[in-house]
């Protein structure tokens, strides 16, 4: 899985090779910076941001790689935010922002009130990495799973797969709250849910990189 959500630079950088299924936009983001995570992505163009990096993954280093990049499944995406923690945050009990980037004006729990810079930071900003070396999980931008949306956990497969039967079609799942939410909102537990053709500047994701079986 990415250290970060993926950046403008990256996004930028495979927006311009050759369409697979949809056109992309090369600056879609309304809060710009190259190290800021881009934003404003529905999730149809996340997926062709995949298949994009897939195919030249394949075309640039041999077609033997078997590369496959793609969105997390909602599950993996828990697993690796938490990163063995059982605490509401992989930082503790409650966070600062200080820490993250999110709607600081309402506290969570017995933590600090914070500020609300209403606006993305570039990642990494923080200098702030949980157990598995993995950053921004919390707060700065909603991100986007493969899953259909589920009321629950019964049925979910126990594989760490994703869930995309017997739910919901019309929406996808979203992890790790945004920059302006409130912090219960970015708890390693919460789950968010939208329409895929649905743009914000609260949306991007973060890729994982897998091979074929």
């Amino acid at each position: 899985m990415g250290r970060y959500p993926v950046t403008q630079a990256q996004w930028r950088a495979v927006a311009i090779l050759p369409k697979v299924n949809r056109d992309l936009n090369t600056a879609p983001s309304t809060f710009q910076g190259d190290q800021r995570p881009v934003e404003n992505v529905r999730w149809e163009e996340a997926i062709e941001f995949c298949d994009r990096l897939s195919r030249f993954a394949e075309n640039r280093l041999s077609h033997q790689t078997g590369l496959i990049y793609r969105l997390p499944s909602e599950a993996e995406w828990e697993y690796a935010c938490r990163a063995g923690t059982t605490t509401p945050f992989h930082l503790g009990p409650t966070i600062s922002t200080d820490l993250a980037n999110y709607n600081g004006t309402a506290p969570y729990s017995r933590g600090p009130r914070g500020s609300y810079r209403a606006t993305t930071t570039e990642v990494g900003h923080f200098n702030v990495s949980n157990g598995f070396g993995l950053s921004d999980l919390h707060g700065n931008v909603w991100e986007w799973c493969l899953d259909i949306w589920h009321d629950q956990y019964q049925g979910a497969p126990t594989d760490g797969s994703a869930w995309v039967t017997d739910g919901d079609e019309a929406y996808r799942v979203l992890r790790g709250g945004s920059w302006g939410n409130s912090p219960w909102y970015c708890r390693s537990a919460n789950r968010g849910r939208a329409n895929p053709d649905n743009n914000s500047n609260y949306f991007g994701f973060r890729v994982v990189c897998t091979t074929l079986p």
